[in-house]
């Protein structure tokens, strides 16, 4: 993000999500005054992103739009504006939730992309186009997945996956035509490893849940023999580490894997978690399937529900390997931590929220799985991408 100050227009998508939020925090704090940040925000989204942004040390502009439409949702003098001084783009706008339905994660994961790429086209100061993909596009392959692969012929789980696939493929194909592109695939994003917050409890949190939360005496065992790496990484190095790497003119035309570089296995993981709470997991090990299909049994399809959506999680082998980030970030000082060196903030945060949930609702009869806690306002304690 070179260049005079006062010509820097930074436009982020995906307002106010989780990492966006954070990734405009990072930004406002290091943007000169006389720099400008604009911000897209579906009108369903501006009460919550206006409150996000009320602290921020550079007033940003929001945009009431919408990725998956023409224009971004933008009306035609807003687009030709913004594309006549936009030099940086940061593409984070994503629907993650399979339950969403095919359709919506084509419109928006991919449709979308295909919009931001067209502001990107159309801007003669552009500098750098950031998108953030995901390791999963990867798919079903397994083994070592190199940074720079993408279309091997893979299957996918789910129609996130596959959108999120189609997504950077679009992308590739601009950065082929010069495009200065860089793309991100982070992969399981968690809570910040200094204070544990996180906006939703899904994939591995749902198991978590299950051995810090759950009436169960004895948890159900993992699926498969759990030798898995379970590569999940904090959100505060996502954030870190894209802008470090996003301000390195060697990255354009490059991806980076956001991940931990010597992840866990997943029998490992949950054995830390389930020691902190003096239990044990099984010694026993199932096919994944037969674990889902227990799972689905009347007594604890309710207690589980959100437990099966993270079996693909903890039983693929597939190996992300992080040469080119590791390569944009030496020197900087920008590391992935260890998760043995934060996970109990992130345990301590998610027995918090549920002790919260469990108070203000201590009439009910409580689901440790059911909706994600909400995420705290303004001066509150803390709260796949």
């Amino acid at each position: 993000m070179g260049g005079p100050a006062a010509r820097e227009v930074v436009f982020v998508t995906g307002y106010p999500g989780f990492i966006a939020r954070r990734l405009v925090q990072r930004l406002a704090r290091e943007l000169s005054p006389g720099a400008r940040l604009t911000l897209l925000v579906e009108p369903s989204q501006l009460e919550a992103a206006r409150a996000a942004a009320a602290d921020l040390p550079l007033r940003p502009e929001l945009l009431e739009g919408d990725v998956s439409a023409m224009h971004l949702g933008l009306s035609g003098p807003e687009f030709k504006r913004l594309a006549a001084e936009v030099t940086c783009i940061w593409h984070l706008a994503a629907v993650k939730e399979v339950s969403a339905g095919r359709d919506r994660l084509r419109r928006v994961n991919v449709e979308g992309t295909r919009n931001a790429l067209d502001l990107a086209r159309s801007a003669p100061g552009l500098r750098r186009f950031h998108h953030f993909s995901s390791a999963w596009v990867s798919g079903d392959r397994t083994g070592v997945i190199l940074e720079d692969e993408l279309e091997f012929g893979q299957g996918f789980h789910d129609a996130y996956e596959e959108s999120k696939y189609r997504a950077e493929v679009l992308v590739k194909r601009a950065a082929a035509d010069r495009l200065p592109v860089t793309v991100y695939r982070p992969s399981i994003v968690v809570g910040d490893s200094r204070t544990g917050e996180i906006d939703r409890f899904e994939g591995p949190y749902a198991l978590a849940i299950l051995l810090l939360a759950s009436p169960l005496t004895l948890p159900l065992p993992l699926p498969g023999d759990g030798a898995a790496p379970l590569n999940v990484v904090p959100v505060d190095f996502v954030v870190e580490s894209a802008v470090t790497i996003g301000r390195n003119p060697a990255a354009v035309g490059r991806t980076v894997h956001l991940v931990d570089p010597a992840p866990l296995s997943a029998r490992r993981v949950y054995e830390l978690v389930a020691a902190r709470e003096h239990r044990r997991l099984p010694p026993m090990s199932l096919p994944a399937r037969a674990v889902d299909a227990i799972l689905r049994l009347p007594v604890l399809e309710r207690l589980t529900r959100s437990q099966r959506s993270a079996i693909e999680a903890v039983s693929h082998g597939a190996l992300y390997n992080c040469r080119n980030t590791l390569e944009l970030l030496e020197g900087t000082g920008v590391r992935c931590p260890p998760l043995t060196a934060y996970l109990d903030r992130l345990t301590e945060f998610v027995k918090e929220q549920y002790a919260r949930r469990r108070a203000a609702r201590a009439l009910e009869v409580d689901d440790p799985l059911d909706d994600p806690p909400a995420p705290p306002r303004r001066g509150a304690a803390p709260e796949r991408p």
